[in-house]
């Protein structure tokens, strides 16, 4: 653990980046968003092309009609669905440090490209950009990005730490922008049937909610391929623009293992906290009925078998989080062992079960509400049965909700306040485990401390 010590400087220094921004935000004169008439697609722009933003770039091609969806790779060709001309988009730039990745993606989607986002958010025609970065830029781009008048897709995590998190919400609000955090899970219909279920009594006094993720890979989780040309110093495709890419982290000479792998490392990432434990904490806010904030968390763990990679964040993380309503949040991990544990609300009365296979991926075609002995017979009465199973149903995905309500500029599901709150808690497990103590949310101000607040 004395390795992994986090200094205060450390801490606020990870935060710098967004405080700037914030502050820019705050000077900044309102911006003038293109209005959308009716038959006017909307121009979108990916900022980070790698392995994750292509995917969304092919997505919200897919998504707005520019490109068809391709077949399945199994089983019988299924029914396409026609695109809603009201999701109707364009993608006009893609931007990315690394020129391989930046050529590549404007290749793909047949449009302009750049390797400094402020290019791209300088442009007036940009209705929204999708921001699929290492997470230490996300707050930074999003509030710069609300500034220009843009609505934004931010990949999950919505940023690095608690306190951009907490910035980026407090941004929405100031621009009135839309903010859709790019944990898609959360528009799978199980957890709003959690959600009723609970409204619903079914499981009376909520107690604990528990999930996990749970992973194993012989070479160790996010040990992607390096391409050993790319570099600073590269020519042509294999250039990267190692600055830019570092942004507001410490500085340190060009690190390959670092730029291809930045989740390995504090200055960039919170390993499997923020890569994964937010597709749980996430819907489970969701679940509850309403975003809270946690009063007390902790964060344990350790590198148990990848111990010769380089990295600095635990193959195997544990949280649990304390909750002012009197309920807690236990969730568990490895990179190391791929054993899920279910994904399930315990009430005094009841216990939901949203992912019997513990995997936070998808929609299940059921939950499953089973009584506890005490509530049985009243349970039966009521419902005609000793356990209930409720059926989820399609809604649209996540890449159409954030289109419709950059048209109709709705909320989205997954909006910056309920971000900021799944955030809290992941935060704050991160800090814990490096500094190794308890640490306390203080929700009247609205800050990380590291003793109880007085009531």
């Amino acid at each position: 653990m004395r390795d992994h010590k986090l200094g205060r400087r450390d801490f606020v220094k990870s935060a710098v980046g967004a405080g700037v921004a914030l502050g820019a935000l705050a000077r900044a004169t309102p911006a003038h968003a293109r209005v959308l008439g009716a038959n006017d697609r909307i121009n979108v722009a990916v900022i980070g092309v790698g392995g994750r933003g292509t995917y969304l770039l092919r997505w919200v091609m897919e998504t707005g009609g520019q490109i068809a969806p391709p077949p399945p790779l199994f089983g019988p060709p299924r029914e396409r669905k026609e695109p809603d001309p009201a999701l109707a988009t364009q993608v006009v730039s893609v931007c990315d440090v690394y020129a391989k990745r930046k050529n590549a993606a404007a290749e793909f989607a047949k449009c302009d490209s750049t390797l400094d986002y402020r290019q791209v958010l300088d442009r007036p025609d940009v209705d929204a950009v999708i921001i699929a970065t290492p997470d230490h830029w996300h707050a930074r781009m999003a509030l710069e990005a609300m500034a220009k008048g843009k609505d934004v897709y931010l990949e999950k995590p919505v940023t690095h730490t608690v306190e951009e998190a907490k910035n980026v919400a407090a941004g929405v609000k100031k621009t009135g922008r839309v903010l859709q955090v790019g944990s898609q899970t959360t528009s799978s219909d199980q957890w709003w049937k959690a959600r009723q279920a609970m409204q619903d009594g079914m499981i009376g006094k909520l107690l604990m909610s528990q999930g996990s993720y749970h992973r194993n890979s012989d070479k160790g989780e996010w040990n992607w391929t390096i391409d050993p040309a790319a570099g600073p110093d590269g020519k042509g495709d294999d250039f990267v623009d190692w600055k830019m890419w570092l942004g507001d982290a410490p500085p340190r000479p060009w690190d390959a293992d670092r730029f291809f792998r930045f989740r390995k490392y504090w200055d960039y990432s919170g390993g499997t906290a923020t890569d994964l434990f937010y597709h749980v904490v996430a819907p489970l806010n969701i679940c509850w009925g309403e975003a809270q904030f946690p009063r007390r968390v902790y964060g344990s763990g350790g590198n148990y078998v990848f111990t010769d990679d380089g990295r600095e964040v635990p193959d195997t993380f544990m949280l649990t989080a304390d909750y002012p309503k009197g309920h807690s949040l236990v969730l568990s991990s490895s990179m190391a062992n791929d054993s899920h544990i279910p994904g399930l609300i315990r009430g005094h009365e009841g216990t939901i079960v949203m992912v019997p296979d513990g995997k936070f991926e998808g929609r299940v075609e059921f939950i499953t509400v089973t009584p506890q002995p005490i509530a049985k017979q009243a349970f039966k009465d009521k419902h005609g049965t000793i356990e209930m199973k409720i059926e989820t149903e399609p809604r649209e995905s996540h890449m159409e909700n954030f289109l419709r309500c950059v048209r109709t500029r709705q909320t989205p599901v997954l909006d910056a306040d309920t971000a900021y709150r799944a955030m809290v808690p992941i935060g704050m497990a991160v800090q814990s485990y490096r500094e190794g103590r308890v640490l306390y949310f203080d929700e009247a101000a609205e800050k990380v401390v590291p003793t109880a607040p007085k009531a």
